[in-house]
């Protein structure tokens, strides 16, 4: 129980991660690799609200989805927008995206340097509670609920609301949504400010978690986050937020039965064999081609 307890909590952060990044795919069939620098910009930015601002990190929460907001709105303006008249526009969106996201990686080193910082250890709480003989913190709780009270909120945004039909619309055919009198080019500036609102958010809390922030911590979690969204199915909310758990659970596993030097050995081979067994994901649909 205390494993499965460990991996939910390592997994809500990847979840959260993942559905940010597979919620531009999806909709906008983009695929956007500035998000992992836009993941490490929430953690920085949520040590600079709290240690240098004095912000509490209740409020420093919610400052820091903001702040993703709108750096999803400059990679959109940047990255997206300019090429999305031509006829490659998905690989050069991409090329891009990696472009903007060294800028923002250069931003952070220019104003913070290459050393790593840290949550002052008052940042948060360090209260335990034993329940049934399973240690859980406090920190591990509102990691938890924060992601997941993030996650069903988006999931219900894009089912129910206004923007979130309108998304569906624009993921079905973008062509026709505008011709129905959608506004694409706001509701795509939504939709990547949505998703790197969430990456930033999943930054610090990652960030609180370990109490550690670097340049170079979105790179590894940019590739289990691809690793989620693929196997999850490809635009999948539910799929990237299931898998994202998987994954926690299953490196949590790994390390405490094998070692820490087996962890992505085991959990990117796992996700391989479902690859193999189910091509189109846990929650994608299979794609039949017309003759």
């Amino acid at each position: 129980m205390q494993q499965i307890v460990n991996g939910v909590f390592t997994g809500s952060i990847y979840a959260l991660f993942a559905i940010g990044f597979t919620l531009v795919f999806g909709i906008l069939h983009r695929l956007n690799l500035a998000h992992s620098a836009v993941f490490a910009a929430g953690a920085f930015i949520g040590i600079e609200l709290a240690e240098n601002a004095g912000m509490p990190i209740w409020l420093a929460i919610p400052s820091v989805l903001v702040a993703g907001g709108v750096l999803g709105l400059v990679i959109e303006r940047l990255a997206f927008r300019p090429l999305g008249g031509r006829h490659d526009a998905h690989f050069a969106g991409l090329i891009s995206s990696i472009a903007v996201g060294a800028m923002f990686l250069a931003l952070l080193q220019a104003r913070y340097g290459p050393d790593t910082r840290r949550f002052a250890p008052d940042t948060f709480p360090q209260h335990r509670y034993d329940v049934l003989g399973v240690s859980v913190s406090l920190l591990q709780l509102t990691v938890v609920a924060v992601s997941l009270v993030l996650m069903v909120g988006l999931s219900v945004l894009v089912a129910r609301s206004r923007l979130g039909r309108a998304m569906r619309a624009v993921a079905e055919n973008p062509h026709a949504a505008r011709v129905l009198g959608i506004n694409v080019d706001r509701v795509t500036a939504a939709t990547f400010a949505l998703s790197s609102a969430l990456g930033a958010v999943a930054g610090v809390l990652f960030a609180l978690s370990v109490n550690s922030a670097q340049l170079s911590m979105g790179f590894n979690i940019e590739l289990k986050g691809l690793a989620v969204i693929i196997v999850g199915g490809m635009g999948s909310l539910k799929g990237a937020m299931v898998g994202g758990l998987a994954l926690g659970l299953i490196e949590v596993f790994a390390v405490t039965q094998i070692g820490s030097s087996w962890r992505d050995v085991i959990a990117f081979g796992l996700l391989i064999a479902i690859l193999l067994v189910r091509p189109q994901g846990l929650f994608g649909s299979r794609k039949v081609r017309e003759v």
